[in-house]
């Protein structure tokens, strides 16, 4: 096979029907528009959603803002709650047990707000830059 031999296939590509050809192409005279209005002139189509002049219904309904989906099964954990655990290796479970993030909770992010003075270890827990070095400092490490 060569670059110069490749071809469609049979049947993929149509002939572009030409208009406006005479009474013999079926298409001829008014090429398939039928008479006067504004579908049958050139630029004669409005943009989609217009209404006639009528406030439209994208602009007649309110404005609401966005809302995450995600937002509802992510939770934030300050150093300081985690301070408070008697345990060592934090995992979500463990947050939930506490009481710290709810039930449904699927993934967690702690935030450098407070101090944590223990080492504890965080397994399948995210952190933040400022956190993740406040966790290292208290001789804690991050596994996520």
């Amino acid at each position: 096979m060569f670059l110069n031999t490749i071809q469609a296939s049979e049947g993929s590509r149509k002939k572009a029907r030409r208009v406006g050809r005479g009474i013999g192409c079926t298409l001829g005279k008014t090429c398939g528009k039928g008479h006067k209005g504004q579908k049958a002139r050139s630029g004669g189509f409005h943009k989609v959603g217009f209404e006639g002049g009528q406030m439209p219904l994208q602009r007649r309904l309110p404005k609401i803002g966005f809302r995450s989906r995600s937002a509802k099964y992510s939770a934030e954990v300050r150093l300081s709650e985690l301070d408070k655990l008697d345990v060592d290796i934090v995992d979500i479970g463990v947050l939930v047990e506490n009481n710290i993030v709810p039930a449904f909770t699927k993934k967690a992010k702690v935030i450098k707000s407070g101090e944590i003075k223990r080492s504890v270890t965080l397994k399948g827990v995210n952190a933040t830059s400022g956190a993740k070095l406040a966790i290292e400092a208290a001789g804690g490490k991050v596994e996520f």
